[in-house]
C-alpha cells in the first residue's frame, strides 16, 4: 500500500457526467499528486464499470444503473466507503457539495470520527429554493456542515451560506475553480462590424436567465445572433418564447457541446451573455474571460467576485432585457473599442493571476495539509 496519504471523495457525479465540480475534482487530483484518491459516486448508466481508474482517480460506482442510484449513495455509500477504509486507512475524505454524496460522507463520518471531513460548496442554484427542498432531511442533511472539519467554498457567496449554516468563520476558506487557461488561450481578435455572435454555454435552466436574452433580441439589429450551447428543461418554453417574438431565425440552437469543444465554440463567438438570476460562482463566464469574448452578465452570487463593470466586463441589470440590449450595443459600438479591448484584456489577466488550475491547486494542497 502507498505511503502517501490516501483520500476518498464522495461526489454525487463523475465522468463521464461532466459539470464544474466534476472538472475541479479531475484538476485537482491529477495535479496533487502527493496523494493517492478514491471516489465513490452514482452509476448511473448500467453500461458504466463499477469500478476503474480514471486519471489518479479510483472510481467506485453504486447502484444498478439509474437515476434513483444518488439515493443509493447517499443511504449506502458509507457500506463501501467502510469497507475500503478497512484496506486504505483514509487520512481524509471529501465531500464534493451538500448534496447526496455529502449524505454519504455524513454517515461515514459517524464511525470515524477520527477522519477530517472536508466539505466543498459548489452550489449553483438558488439556495433558498434547496433550502426547502432539504428540509425533510432534518439533521441528516445540517450534519454536512456541523461534522465537517473544514468548508472549501467556490465564492464569497457561498462562504456567507456556509456561516449561515452554523460553520465557524476559522473552518472556512475561499478557494474557486479554476480555468485552463492553456485550452481557453486569449484570442486577441476585436469585432469586425459583420455577424455579432451571441453565446452562453449553459443548462436551459430558469436561474440561467436566457428568456431575459431573448427578449432583449428585437431590441437588437439584424447582424446579432444568439448561439446557445446546451440542453434542459427550458427548451421548449424557450423556443416558443422565440416564436412568439419572431426571433426564431437569431437564434441558433447546438445542443449539448462536449467540453473540450468549448474553447472552439467561444473562439468564434463576439460575447458571452447569461443574464443569470443566480450563481455559485459561474466557471463558464470564466471560460469565456479567458478566451478573450466580451462577458455581459448580472452581478449576482459568486459573480460578483471576479465581474467589475467595464474593468474585467459588462455588467446588466436584473431581470432587464433593455439593460441586455443596451450592454451588447455598447460592446459592438465602433467608438467603444478601445476600451472593449483593454476590458477583455484586462480580464484574461485576472483569470491568470487568480483562476489557473495551478493557483487553485497550491490553494487546495494547503487544506490538505492543514487537514492532516
Amino acid at each position: 500500500m502507498s505511503a502517501r496519504p490516501r483520500v476518498l471523495i464522495f461526489s454525487t457525479a463523475y465522468e463521464p457526467f461532466i459539470g464544474g465540480a466534476e472538472i475541479a475534482i479531475k484538476e485537482i487530483t491529477n495535479k496533487l499528486d502527493d496523494y493517492d484518491f478514491d471516489l465513490i459516486t452514482p452509476r448511473f448508466k448500467r453500461s458504466l464499470p463499477k469500478k476503474e481508474t480514471i486519471g489518479r482517480v479510483n472510481v467506485y460506482r453504486v447502484g444498478w444503473g439509474s437515476n434513483f442510484d444518488k439515493w443509493w449513495l447517499a443511504f449506502w455509500g458509507h457500506k463501501l466507503a467502510s469497507q475500503l477504509h478497512k484496506k486504505n486507512n483514509y487520512q481524509i475524505m471529501w465531500a464534493m457539495m451538500a448534496s447526496f454524496g455529502g449524505l454519504s460522507a455524513v454517515r461515514f463520518k459517524r464511525k470515524n470520527e477520527s477522519v477530517p471531513l472536508l466539505l466543498t460548496l459548489q452550489e449553483g442554484d438558488d439556495l433558498v429554493k434547496l433550502e426547502g427542498k432539504v428540509k425533510i432531511l432534518g439533521r441528516w442533511w445540517r450534519d454536512i456542515f456541523n461534522l465537517a472539519d473544514h468548508v472549501q467554498c467556490i465564492s464569497g457567496y457561498l462562504a456567507q451560506w456556509a456561516k449561515k449554516q452554523g460553520v465557524p468563520e476559522d473552518k472556512i476558506s475561499i478557494v474557486p475553480n479554476g480555468v485552463d487557461i492553456d485550452k481557453f488561450y486569449f484570442k486577441n481578435e476585436e469585432y469586425n462590424g459583420e455577424e455579432v455572435r451571441l453565446v452562453t454555454t449553459s443548462r436551459l435552466v430558469y436561474k440561467n436567465g436566457l428568456d431575459l436574452v431573448i427578449r432583449a433580441l428585437p431590441l437588437l439589429p439584424a447582424n446579432i445572433k444568439f448561439y446557445i450551447a446546451g440542453t434542459g428543461p427550458e427548451e421548449n418554453s424557450l423556443k416558443s418564447l422565440a416564436k412568439d417574438l419572431k426571433v426564431v431565425d437569431k437564434i441558433k440552437w447546438l445542443g449539448f457541446i462536449e467540453y473540450d469543444k468549448l474553447p472552439e465554440l467561444l473562439h468564434q463567438s463576439t460575447i458571452f451573455v447569461r443574464p443569470s438570476r443566480t450563481e455559485g460562482l459561474g466557471n463558464s463566464f470564466l471560460e469565456a474571460m479567458s478566451c478573450g469574448v466580451s462577458v455581459v452578465a448580472t452581478c449576482v452570487g459568486g459573480i460578483a467576485d471576479f465581474l467589475v463593470d467595464r474593468e474585467t466586463g459588462f455588467v446588466c441589470q436584473s431581470e432587464n432585457p433593455q439593460s441586455i440590449a443596451d450592454s451588447i450595443k455598447f460592446i459592438v459600438g465602433k467608438d467603444n473599442q478601445d476600451l472593449v479591448a483593454e476590458v477583455r484584456q484586462g480580464a484574461r489577466e485576472m483569470v491568470e493571476e487568480r483562476y489557473s488550475w495551478k493557483h487553485v491547486t497550491g490553494q487546495m494542497d494547503n487544506i490538505f495539509e492543514s487537514l492532516l
